[in-house]
């Protein structure tokens, strides 16, 4: 009787060897893959957002929804546009309530929109995008700066003022507007870090942009997930946010 062939211990530790170098040079990209999937999507909810945004300034005389989330004093005869849903203690289904409850809901009708692919389930993460101070909230942080309410008579470099951004709780104890300043180099509210290192934002005219953080001082302090961080002094990402936040240069890097 012939014996049977089998492969030899070397053979063996040569192959799992070869499929760990293979595994070790694909998992990057495949990554990669999986987070430009996350991302599109993501994109394409702003886009959603962003039309429900401008179909309610339609059909409310050109005045947008109120930005803030509850943190602030309700408006005189306007609604949030989605109501406390970020308090840690509530149930999924009361955030969802919450957000059901909001001016823009009539306009959105899913949830799906309201939440980004890379959230967390055990954080109950229901929304995950934010609406800017500078849109119809508060000039929070910033006296002197007026938020804009009429949307085609007030906003200028319609290009370059965000509306939403994917904030995803990088704040944990609160998600209402997003607070940033115009005219000093930190951080109110802290940066959001969801996709690689950046995030995403959509903007009056309707585009989208991700931004990937720049400086080692934005990521830390997205990370540490705190406000008011210390001052920042030639930090480019807090220029280009107090641009997009309220259309002020002043932080600009010296």
């Amino acid at each position: 009787m012939g014996r049977a062939r089998a492969f030899t211990l070397i053979e063996l530790l040569v192959v799992i060897a070869i499929i760990a170098i293979l595994m070790a040079i694909l998992l990057p990209s495949l990554n990669r893959a999986r987070e430009q999937g996350k991302r599109a999507a993501c994109e394409n909810n702003h886009k959603q957002l962003m039309l429900s945004w401008s179909l309610y300034a339609d059909d409310n005389r050109d005045r947008i929804v109120c930005g803030d989330a509850g943190e602030y004093g309700q408006p005189a005869g306007e609604k949030y546009w989605v109501l406390r849903d970020y308090v840690a203690t509530l149930t999924r289904k009361q955030k969802e309530d919450a957000i059901k409850a909001g001016a823009l809901w009539p306009y959105t009708k899913t949830l799906k929109i309201y939440h980004c692919a890379t959230g967390r389930e055990s954080a109950k993460e229901v929304r995950m995008y934010t609406i800017f101070d500078a849109m119809n909230c508060r000039e929070w942080g910033n006296p002197g700066m007026s938020p804009i309410v009429k949307l085609r008579t007030r906003v200028k470099r319609a290009y370059e003022r965000a509306v939403f951004m994917d904030d995803g709780g990088a704040s944990p104890a609160h998600m209402g507007g997003w607070t940033g300043y115009a005219q000093q180099a930190n951080w109110w509210d802290p940066p959001p870090i969801r996709h690689g290192m950046g995030t995403t934002l959509s903007f009056v005219d309707h585009h989208v942009e991700y931004w990937k953080w720049d400086d080692p001082r934005t990521i830390s302090q997205g990370r540490l997930g705190t406000a008011q961080s210390a001052a920042q002094p030639r930090n480019n990402d807090i220029y280009r946010m107090a641009v997009a936040s309220w259309g002020s240069d002043k932080a600009r890097p010296s």
